[in-house]
């Protein structure tokens, strides 16, 4: 931090940044994407610019900044404390760009720009989301709104959401905010199962209750979810943990725990003859999926549409 002197003799603190130019804009832009590309390596190619390139444009925004913002050499790329934070408030910035320019096209009554659409696990298999669909007509509609798919966690979802980064997000229902406004889109049946090499593979499961579930070793989700409040309900043992679907059939794979796995997802595994779905009739639970949207400000034309067509593709 830089001080000047004022009239009384006093010194000042004065604000390295001033005022954020076109070179900051851009350089905050390429130190976003070497955030999201994992590294300077990945962004070269993301960015379509030498590796030199985008290692002296961190520095200058770093010397801009007056922060350190990452580490990066042999060790391999990791954020500082500070870079964590101008990360945060980099995607803030221009969420509220990306916002102001659609608030600008619906004055216009046209439709451009970005739309940031993020998605839970798994949900692709699900013969009953009918999101590709609703893409489909979306593109049909407005053909000049560039949409861009993620997928994400439940609470990294909800959370982008919120502070603007993605503009819907469609999620399993697990609680509700009075910040968000839910849109029911589909629901998903969730099985219990074990793997090839586990004792319950092929074992008779006519005798298992929910007390005999208790005494496994259970691989859960560990953030909030459906997954999490049926395993704390029933007072499941959770001795391994996952954050995505794909982490829990691995758990379930190795044949040491049992597992919650929507059905339409572990259908392969089950046909491979990799997994098996543990007395189905008693040890399941359906969870109901919605598309999320921030409540205020209101949303955009684009997030309006987007919206009508998941509505649309859903409502058969």
């Amino acid at each position: 931090m830089q001080t000047t002197s004022t009239a009384d003799g006093s010194s000042a603190r004065r604000a390295p940044l001033g005022q954020i130019s076109d070179m900051d804009l851009r350089l905050l832009r390429v130190f976003r994407t070497v955030v999201d590309c994992g590294g300077m390596a990945a962004a070269e190619l993301e960015l379509n610019i030498g590796a030199s390139t985008v290692s002296r444009h961190i520095k200058d925004l770093e010397t801009r900044l007056g922060l350190r913002l990452c580490s990066r050499g042999r060790a391999g790329f990791a954020l500082t404390q500070e870079g964590a934070h101008i990360y945060a408030q980099t995607t803030q910035l221009f969420a509220a760009a990306d916002a102001f320019r659609a608030g600008v096209d619906d004055i216009h009554q046209r439709m451009g720009g970005e739309l940031q659409v993020a998605v839970f696990d798994k949900t692709a298999s699900n013969p009953k989301a009918q999101i590709a669909r609703a893409i489909a007509l979306f593109s049909q509609a407005a053909p000049d709104v560039a949409l861009s798919l993620h997928v994400g966690t439940l609470t990294a979802i909800e959370r982008g959401v919120l502070d603007g980064q993605f503009q819907v997000g469609i999620i399993p229902g697990h609680r509700s905010s009075s910040a968000l406004d839910y849109l029911p889109l589909f629901d998903e049946g969730m099985l219990l199962y074990c793997g090839a090499t586990h004792p319950l593979f092929g074992a008779d499961h006519g005798a298992l209750d929910w007390g005999a579930m208790r005494a496994l070793r259970f691989a859960g989700l560990g953030y909030h979810s459906p997954n999490m409040e049926v395993s704390q309900r029933l007072r499941l043992r959770r001795v391994a943990t996952g954050f995505d679907q794909e982490s829990i059939a691995t758990f379930i794979l190795s044949g040491q725990f049992v597992g919650f796995l929507p059905a339409h997802y572990a259908a392969s595994f089950e046909a491979a003859g990799q997994m098996q779905a543990i007395a189905p009739q008693q040890f399941h639970y359906d969870c109901a999926f919605f598309a999320i949207t921030r409540h205020a400000p209101a949303p955009t034309r684009a997030t309006r549409l987007f919206q009508h067509c998941l509505a649309q593709s859903h409502a058969t």
